[in-house]
């Protein structure tokens, strides 16, 4: 006997595939959406409503998954941060840690700078712009250059625990190199104003933290 005719009805097969896809794509046009109109209209004077609007999504659904512009506002960030790469850059990161040649090192740092900072830089400069008048955005400034700043003294305690440092260079020194050398304004100065190209830029940085704190002549297998 059919299900129709006994008046049992049939479960209908529940495709989570493709509501994770569907909601996959839903969150990467909203971030989208979200970058293009911080960069294009500042912080303050992007609404939740214009994004949810632009993504076709409700805005109760950007407060619920993000907590509202701040929130959504990180995620742009942490996505920016994350690069391009098979891995999020943060990996790669830690993983060239594990090289005994610091100029490798440093060499590897810059390539990785070059990939984020064209990504990371300019949403920065918006909020450090913005963090003058609104305090959502100052807080979330800050809480990114304080993660930063903890990001390049795990860099420099490697370098220090290597025996890698220049004499005299502290690793709180190398730290704070590191940290101007990823920082937006000097992407500003030298990319934005100057015209440099992420790839030139990444070797300054690269060959500032070799010149400054690596000790000259130390390579694999020489000490």
């Amino acid at each position: 006997m059919s299900a129709q005719r006994s008046g049992v009805k049939t479960k209908r097969t529940y495709d989570t595939t493709s509501r994770s896809e569907r909601a996959g794509a839903s969150r990467s046009r909203t971030l989208e959406v979200a970058r293009q109109r911080f960069l294009a209209n500042g912080y303050a004077s992007t609404s939740v409503e214009s994004i949810a609007a632009a993504a076709r999504i409700s805005p109760s659904t950007i407060y619920k998954s993000y907590g509202g512009k701040r929130g959504l506002a990180r995620a742009v960030c942490e996505q920016a941060l994350a690069g391009v790469g098979p891995s999020a850059a943060e990996e790669r990161s830690n993983a060239l840690r594990t090289l005994d040649d610091p100029h490798q090192v440093a060499a590897g740092w810059g390539d990785l700078v070059a990939e984020v900072a064209p990504r990371i830089a300019p949403l920065l400069l918006v909020l450090r712009d913005a963090a003058r008048t609104d305090h959502e955005a100052a807080g979330l400034y800050d809480e990114l250059d304080r993660t930063r700043l903890a990001r390049m003294a795990d860099n420099a305690r490697h370098l220090a625990q290597g025996g890698h440092l220049r004499s005299g260079v502290t690793a709180g020194e190398a730290r704070d190199v590191m940290w101007m050398c990823s920082s937006p304004e000097l992407y500003d100065l030298l990319v934005r104003r100057r015209r440099w190209s992420p790839g030139k830029f990444g070797r300054f940085v690269a060959d500032t933290i070799t010149g400054v704190l690596i000790v000259p002549g130390i390579a694999t297998g020489e000490r």
